[in-house]
């Protein structure tokens, strides 16, 4: 076994299950999620976020773990330095540039090692789950040689992405469908791009799909990357959930206890005719190409994937 920790970084579109799913592969032994890790220093040091709850239950910057990362690493020194390296290269218009292998990228991927590393050797932790979701993130990742990168790119229906974010949620605004359909479009786009790069580091999967088998489809994404024999959830798709050190992402991130994964198909009823057909027509060319219907019909079964198609 490599003494370099495996980073799973869950990229895609927000409210596509990559709280779950990463919390469910933080159950592994030796495994930590840690949420949306991208905004460890505006929540956990600025603390001018949207939520500095870490998902223990106590504050970020008053948290054990986040707390020594955070001396080992030297903060508060040089985090401005480091939100403005985010802003400038890493954000989802900067997927391409981040696979050239250029001193931005260099310095970007410095940033993340440093910062995996702290994590890994104050968690005892061999494998990291990011739940970021920025494509560049993944793409600037998985040139690394200081840790071995996995990148899972998670994704749902756009309509039932557009549902969900109709209401706010706890400390996350609402979305417009038109705004939430237009990141769903681009961070596919550019996530899709990241696979191509790397195809042996790359797997995609369909939230409909892990919902109806939850099992069997991450059990092979895990055994796929050598990661794990089996998901820590039952065949029935019942799991147990452990308190966690996530820094921010899905409220239900706090959520601990047994848990029953379900498909959710609520969305075909309850979401307004104009927030399906505005999220359907601005996804249409996309609808197809990842097994989703524009017009009635059940949807067709992707499983697992690990090539990344032409999107």
């Amino acid at each position: 076994m490599s003494d370099r920790p495996a980073v799973v970084y869950l990229t895609g579109w927000c409210r596509s299950g990559t709280t779950l799913i990463g919390n469910l592969i933080g159950e592994l032994p030796g495994a930590l999620h840690v949420g949306e890790l991208r905004y460890l220093w505006r929540h956990g040091v600025l603390g001018d976020g949207t939520n500095d709850t870490c998902g223990c239950g106590t504050r970020i910057a008053d948290c054990p773990l986040w707390s020594a990362v955070l001396r080992r690493l030297g903060a508060p020194d040089g985090v401005p330095d480091l939100l403005e390296r985010q802003q400038r290269l890493l954000r989802t218009r900067h997927v391409g540039a981040r696979l050239a292998a250029i001193p931005a990228t260099i310095a970007a991927r410095r940033d993340l090692e440093r910062l995996y590393g702290a994590i890994a050797a104050e968690a005892g932790a061999r494998i990291i789950v990011d739940s970021g979701k920025f494509p560049a993130e993944a793409a600037t990742v998985c040139g690394s040689d200081r840790v071995r990168p996995y990148v899972l790119h998670v994704l749902r229906d756009p309509r039932a992405v557009a549902e969900s974010w109709r209401r706010p949620k706890a400390y996350i605004p609402a979305m417009s469908a038109c705004r939430s359909t237009a990141y769903w479009v681009a961070f596919q786009q550019a996530s899709a791009r990241v696979g191509r790069a790397f195809p042996g580091r790359y797997q995609r999967l369909r939230y409909e799909d892990f919902a109806a088998a939850p099992a069997d489809t991450l059990g092979a994404v895990l055994a796929g990357w050598g990661l794990a024999a089996a998901a820590p959830v039952t065949a029935d798709g019942t799991a147990v959930l452990s308190p966690n050190h996530t820094v921010t992402g899905n409220p239900d991130r706090l959520r601990t206890g047994p848990v029953t994964i379900r498909p959710d198909e609520r969305w075909r009823t309850t979401s307004p005719r104009t927030t399906r057909y505005a999220a359907g027509l601005l996804a249409a060319p996309w609808l197809h190409r990842y097994g989703y219907r524009l017009t009635g019909g059940a949807d067709r079964g992707a499983g697992v994937r690990s090539d990344a198609g032409t999107s």
